[in-house]
């Protein structure tokens, strides 16, 4: 069994199966049976039980083999698992394919949302994502390609390529976070109600002056107008990023040694005038862009309730 399933060259056997270069098994029930076919099997059974729910065993069981017959094609359970996660997170959807084309019209911050979004879905979809551990950067093709797309995003911004990655973690984390508040409500509503009648009877104005004020106003309803609750969240994320791209802009604008001339004209009542108003005119420009990002989102946002 073991000259079956040891890696092929240098790499490790789940990587050299989930990049399509391991060798398959010679011997056993070949035509019966596959790596596809034990990977459907896995993820089956976590979309029904959770990553708990997953063992040699219960695999064979629900494929009707033996154990010894999945261990001809995969050599343990932490090799399923990396194909497994491989599986479920697929590769990134056709709308994010566009990546390049976002960046070069500059629309980083819209394809860096899609691509959060579409990250925290997967969450939704297989929970017990979250369950595996992250131990690494993922090397196999699906996790490369969700990575190469953010990079894609981010290909015409003015940042090196280390603070590009961290963009990308920071995202990731609040994708996964996402997921993680995501998995504990069935969208059946019973959850927030139930909360909201335990916080009606605990918090008290006394013990709990801000909470209270808080659960009045109703920041712990289900708002209507706000369909997504972690907007916000990712929207401030990427306002850091425009934030540290703005001050780099200016910073590198800004001369390094000011010049006699400037610095009298700079106290100039006219010059002053000038910059106040250039900077009062930017400020209206940013504001406007941020409204017209709004209503793009909450037209999307109308359009996918249309649609469902």
């Amino acid at each position: 069994m073991t000259e079956d399933v040891e890696a092929d060259g240098d790499l490790p056997r789940a990587v050299a199966l989930a990049w399509g270069v391991a060798a398959h098994p010679t011997r056993g029930p070949k035509r019966e049976l596959s790596i596809e076919r034990i990977v459907d099997a896995a993820i089956e059974l976590a979309d029904e039980g959770g990553l708990a729910a997953v063992s040699m065993n219960a695999v064979a069981t629900r494929l009707g083999f033996t154990p010894m017959s999945l261990y001809r094609y995969v050599s343990a359970k932490d090799d399923l698992v990396l194909l497994m996660q491989e599986r479920g997170i697929g590769v990134p959807p056709d709308d994010l394919a566009g990546a390049d084309d976002r960046a070069d019209a500059g629309d980083w911050r819209a394809g860096l949302e899609a691509w959060t979004r579409a990250m925290a879905g997967l969450y939704v979809e297989h929970p017990w994502l979250l369950d595996i551990p992250i131990t690494g950067v993922g090397v196999t093709p699906n996790n490369l390609a969700w990575l190469d797309t953010a990079l894609a995003i981010l290909d015409g911004v003015p940042l090196h390529p280390n603070a590009k990655l961290s963009v990308v973690l920071a995202l990731l984390a609040q994708g996964r976070f996402e997921g993680i508040v995501s998995r504990g409500y069935d969208g059946s509503g019973e959850v927030e109600s139930r909360d909201a009648a335990l916080m009606a009877q605990l918090v008290t104005p006394e013990q709990f002056p801000h909470v209270h004020a808080a659960f009045a106003a109703g920041a712990f309803s289900d708002q209507d107008d706000d369909p997504d609750p972690f907007s916000f969240g990712r929207a401030r994320v990427l306002d850091g990023v425009e934030a540290v791209l703005q001050g780099r802009a200016i910073e590198a604008a800004a001369p390094h040694r000011p010049d006699p001339a400037d610095q009298a004209a700079s106290r100039d009542p006219k010059v002053k005038e000038a910059v106040k108003a250039r900077r009062e005119a930017e400020k209206a420009l940013r504001e406007a862009r941020k409204r017209e990002r709004e209503q793009l989102k909450n037209a999307r946002e109308r359009a996918r309730k249309r649609a469902e």
